[in-house]
């Protein structure tokens, strides 16, 4: 594998798991409660969505590997 595209997986991988922490980190820090956590956290996981989605195409993944890959990305990054 070419070092330069190992350092950018590196980095696609580091920016994912800066983010699985935060949906429910920013919440809990913002002190947000009822409707505006509901509010936060589905804009949230349609952004971490978008997100690994992203990965999952940069990765090439299709199908089955495309799904599972983009539901454990999701999960984390919403933390639940």
């Amino acid at each position: 594998m070419n070092r330069t595209w190992l350092i950018a997986l590196a980095l696609c991988c580091a920016a994912g798991a800066a983010q699985a922490q935060s949906c429910n980190l920013q919440a809990s820090d913002k002190k947000l409660a009822g409707a505006a956590k509901t509010s936060f956290l589905t804009k949230c996981e349609k952004d971490a969505t978008a997100a690994c989605d992203k990965q999952a195409a940069d990765r090439k993944l299709a199908g089955a590997a495309k799904a599972s890959f983009t539901k454990k990305c999701v999960t984390d990054a919403v933390g639940g």
